[in-house]
């Protein structure tokens, strides 16, 4: 297998509509410390832009980061308005106490179903919840027998693409027994 080129994620980056409920989400309820404020204005993609762009740190010194637009067309140029799918997310790896904290303060907040939810994917426990601009934040706990489920998986991952592409589409999770003895 080839080493990764890259070290480690350095920041996601998202606009959203209102960055005080950004930040009050990212920094009040969930914890995550905004490090970073920049405010730009720059020639981008044939016109001058104005926007603020904010960093909220995670313990690897990586970052999730959110702009927000002066200009309305910019803003809706841009983006947050993305159809909601809970297959555009960012999930981030946390350990038990960490997940349980998260939990507390999500559920303290007064985010409840359909804004949070859990999934027990057998191969991990995620925690879901919905930030103010209907992003999915996922905090993912690995199965304690996570390095033997992902060397499982290393082994045998052209294979089961190529089997998938070719149409054979049964499902290969045969870990999803994790939630009943985690």
């Amino acid at each position: 297998m080839t080493a990764p080129l890259a070290n480690r994620l350095h920041h996601t980056a998202y606009v959203v509509k209102n960055l005080e409920a950004t930040r009050h989400f990212y920094e009040d309820i969930l914890g995550f410390p905004l490090v970073a404020t920049w405010c730009e204005q720059e020639e981008l993609f044939g016109s001058e832009r104005t926007y603020c762009h904010c960093f909220f740190a995670l313990r690897d010194g990586s970052a999730l980061a959110f702009f927000q637009f002066v200009d309305p067309g910019d803003q809706d140029e841009f983006g947050p308005d993305l159809p909601p799918s809970p297959f555009r997310h960012v999930a981030l790896n946390v350990d038990a106490e960490a997940q349980a904290e998260l939990e507390r303060r999500i559920d303290a907040a007064g985010f409840v179903a359909p804004q949070t939810y859990v999934l027990e994917h057998g191969y991990c426990r995620s925690v879901y919840v919905i930030d103010p601009d209907g992003m999915i934040l996922e905090f993912t706990l690995d199965a304690t027998n996570a390095d033997q489920i992902n060397a499982a998986r290393a082994a045998d991952a052209h294979s089961e693409l190529k089997r998938w592409l070719a149409g054979d589409h049964r499902p290969n999770n045969d870990v999803r027994h994790f939630a009943e003895t985690h």
